[in-house]
């Protein structure tokens, strides 16, 4: 790492931010010894705000339906390969009974922007959750809503929410998603849930097709202006029905520093190792916790649908990422120094709603 590099991000380690020419500088390095050394700065700040646990979140895929057609997406509408389900109340919400045995204080409830299930049925499915286990917090991700469907929520009981924003940039949206999805009409629906009182994630692809060095640094500064309590970021990984299908997927190694830099820069984010970076890399998930990030969520949903939600190839959907397995992923986090936690694993900071005045 030469002089510059290392002045640079002796100054990150520092100030937790950056002018975009110098966090453009980095991307562009990206070399092994900046990545250790931010790598050692993010492991540190990550436990002064959070210690050694790794919160996890049980994962329920509850549909495939889509009325979008992202290009990147597998379960995209125009995609006729992918055989579709739908889970019942009642089966999602044994998936939470059987993820509360098993020690999950946190349920994300994750599906397509499915027509057949309209937040009129969305908010009644929050409250049963709710009701049942009133000690556990209620995540949602479902697409880009009304604000008036993200007020039921919330009012039904959903504390968080998941929007991944994709891309900052106005043009590379447009070569990821057909004309009708509009980005700033994404860029509403987080302002309206952070507006609302929900603990908002957002975050991006990294290595999308077409993405260069400035499409991350803007995704920075939209995030730097957003200010969101969780922000999820993964790989880029092609799925073979889809018109990028044949496209490369995103690096590892850029994943990882991107990783490092969001830490350091968003101290107390809750940041995950997500399913895609263990998808691309055994060790993954353990080269994301020791990257900086701080949040598993290991598969709930029924194993008869798992292999349904096929965002991209070869996603997996057994071993470790399994909600079953739980005692063997935190084996593997003892081995690398961390422990999972039995807890809601809230956002360091953030008021809780009973909290509130």
């Amino acid at each position: 790492m030469n002089e510059k590099i290392q002045a640079i991000a002796t100054r990150l380690i520092a100030e937790h931010d950056l002018p975009p020419r110098d966090l453009q500088t980095l991307l562009e390095d990206n070399s092994p010894g900046l990545r250790r050394t931010l790598a050692e700065a993010a492991g540190a700040l990550c436990r002064a705000c959070y210690g050694d646990e790794v919160y996890t979140r049980g994962l329920i895929e509850f549909t495939n339906e889509c009325r979008n057609d992202c290009y990147y997406c597998g379960i995209r509408r125009g995609n006729g390969a992918v055989r579709r389900y739908r889970l019942s109340e009642e089966e999602i919400l044994g998936c939470c009974r059987q993820g509360y045995g098993l020690g999950f204080r946190t349920f994300v409830l994750q599906g397509g922007e499915d027509p057949q299930y309209p937040p009129e049925r969305i908010a009644p499915l929050v409250a049963a959750v709710r009701r049942e286990f009133p000690d556990c917090a209620v995540t949602l991700s479902v697409g880009e809503c009304s604000d008036e469907a993200y007020r039921m929520f919330f009012e039904a009981g959903a504390e968080r929410y998941l929007l991944r924003h994709e891309t900052a940039c106005g043009g590379h949206y447009r070569m990821l998603h057909p004309l009708r999805q509009r980005p700033e009409n994404r860029r509403r629906c987080l302002w309206t849930l952070k507006r609302l009182g929900y603990q908002v994630g957002s975050g991006f692809m990294v290595g999308s097709p077409g993405q260069r060095p400035e499409h991350l640094v803007a995704d920075f500064q939209f995030l730097k202006a957003l200010q969101p309590q969780m922000i999820g970021i993964g790989p880029f990984i092609p799925q073979r029905d889809t018109p990028f299908g044949h496209a490369p997927a995103g690096a590892l190694e850029l994943t990882l520093l991107c990783l490092s830099l969001l830490r350091l820069f968003f101290p107390k984010a809750l940041i995950p190792a997500t399913t895609a970076l263990g998808t691309i890399a055994a060790d993954g998930r353990e080269l994301g916790i020791l990257a900086g990030a701080n949040v598993v969520m290991p598969n709930l949903s029924p194993q008869a649908v798992r292999r349904d939600y096929a965002l991209y190839d070869d996603k997996i959907c057994t071993g470790e990422e399994a909600a079953e397995c739980r005692d063997s992923l935190a084996l593997r986090l003892k081995n690398i120094g961390r422990r999972l936690a039995v807890s809601r694993g809230d956002a360091c900071g953030f008021p809780l709603r009973n909290q509130k005045s």
